[in-house]
């Protein structure tokens, strides 16, 4: 019998949440009160990132890099807050494969570049009931592409990251991930991920249970 994973570590946005259309339209609206219009791309870079990155990028792409950026990362905040305070939406699968790793024994962990402020508006106090420990954005020094999240979610349950399954759907969590040393299982939602050495893909959850992701620890072994 495969061993289980030491923990397993999963972001957020387009990952467990239908919140990356949030994100977006939030972010739209910024561009539009620059006086701007958002491209494609620009759209597609703020995936995975942090409000100052997701602002600087809006700044740029609309030609404002004049614009007050702390005070466009605080009116992009209370908009997302508000629409996130309309309801959550499950990524299929995601759910379950929480219940299924908790119901393991193996612990879980939340590691996103959300702030704190509004990972409790998305899940309340579900966030101690569905997860051991959780890492925001607003709480490291260096938020994904970095591996400091991902390290630090493994150190505060007591794990080595190589032991551990993180599960992403952007460039910028899986290359967090995999560079702190994690098995990474991708699922891609807004934009494409590209291979690497660490990483198997999967088009959504659904399905996906434990055994799989302790498969997973013992290829990237």
């Amino acid at each position: 019998m495969t061993a289980l994973p030491a923990a397993v570590l999963f972001d957020l946005d387009g990952t467990l949440i239908d919140s990356e259309p949030v994100w977006h339209e939030a972010l739209r609206r910024l561009a539009r009160d620059l006086g701007g219009e958002l491209s494609e791309r620009a759209r597609q870079a703020t995936v995975g990132t942090n409000v100052p990155v997701s602002v600087d990028i809006v700044r740029v792409d609309v030609g404002r890099p004049d614009a007050d950026p702390v005070e466009l990362g605080a009116r992009l905040v209370a908009d997302v807050r508000q629409r996130l305070a309309a309801g959550l939406r499950w990524r299929p699968g995601a759910r379950e494969l929480v219940t299924a790793v908790r119901a393991a024994g193996v612990p879980t962990a939340l590691v996103t570049n959300t702030e704190r402020a509004l990972v409790r508006v998305s899940f309340g106090p579900q966030v101690e009931e569905l997860f051991d420990v959780s890492v925001c954005g607003d709480e490291v020094r260096r938020s994904k592409p970095d591996p400091e999240p991902y390290r630090t979610a493994a150190a505060r349950l007591g794990v080595d990251p190589a032991r551990t399954v993180a599960v992403e759907d952007s460039p910028a969590g899986t290359a967090s991930a995999e560079a702190a040393g994690c098995a990474v299982l991708v699922v891609p939602a807004e934009v494409p991920v590209p291979d690497g050495p660490r990483r198997a893909f999967a088009a959504s959850l659904v399905d996906v249970g434990v055994a799989d992701l302790a498969d997973l620890v013992r290829r990237a072994a």
